[in-house]
């Protein structure tokens, strides 16, 4: 069972991440390779649809936004080395919020980031629409609040997934990062296991 685009779950098995530096770094391209697959190149496949056509006829920004909704608690669920997100999907994706360095300007209180996983993140990927006031938009900051309005800014949001999924990837590439990697590691190791539990 394929663990990423051409890469199974028993050959992730087989690398040698004890003693070989090399493995290491394969081991992370296997992880950029997944992440990339699907989530980053879909919603870059609707942007590029998108991108000839003025704001106010764009039409893919819940999707755009649940995948990367998604990415968020999945790369946090990474860098704690979670097995599984059960019962803590609001806890992680808060701490995402909270401590990407990408994401955290916009959302610098505990009430805000409630306020967002509710509205957002539980509003799309659970009901299909937001549980607000605040609108999707495709220009503009990341998350404006003025006036009593809240607007949020899709294409920004994936710029900044992907520059936190660049930041997380370039220290997992750092031998130094030990703490990082064993959590990494955690996560990959299950992944792999469910599978081959999935093929048998």
């Amino acid at each position: 069972m394929f663990i990423a685009p051409n890469f199974t779950a028993n050959q992730w098995k087989n690398l040698k991440l004890e003693q070989n530096e090399q493995d290491w770094q394969k081991a992370i391209d296997i992880f950029k390779s997944r992440i990339e697959s699907r989530y980053i190149e879909p919603v870059e496949k609707l942007l590029e649809i998108e991108d000839e056509l003025k704001p106010s006829e764009r039409r893919f920004g819940f999707t755009i936004l649940a995948i990367n909704l998604l990415l968020m608690e999945t790369i946090q669920a990474f860098k704690d080395g979670l097995e599984t997100t059960d019962g803590q999907s609001k806890k992680v994706f808060k701490d995402f919020l909270k401590s990407s360095p990408h994401f955290s300007p916009y959302f610098t209180t505990d009430s805000q980031r409630e306020t967002f996983y509710k509205a957002f993140r539980c509003g799309i990927l659970h009901q299909g629409e937001i549980q607000s006031s605040a609108l999707v938009w495709s220009i503009g900051e990341l998350y404006e609040r003025a006036e009593g309005m809240e607007t949020l800014n899709r294409n920004a949001v994936h710029k900044a997934i992907k520059s936190d999924l660049e930041d997380y990837i370039n220290g997992l590439r750092n031998p130094a990062s030990e703490s990082l990697r064993a959590k990494f590691r955690k996560k990959m190791d299950f992944l792999a296991n469910r599978q081959e539990q999935v093929v048998n």
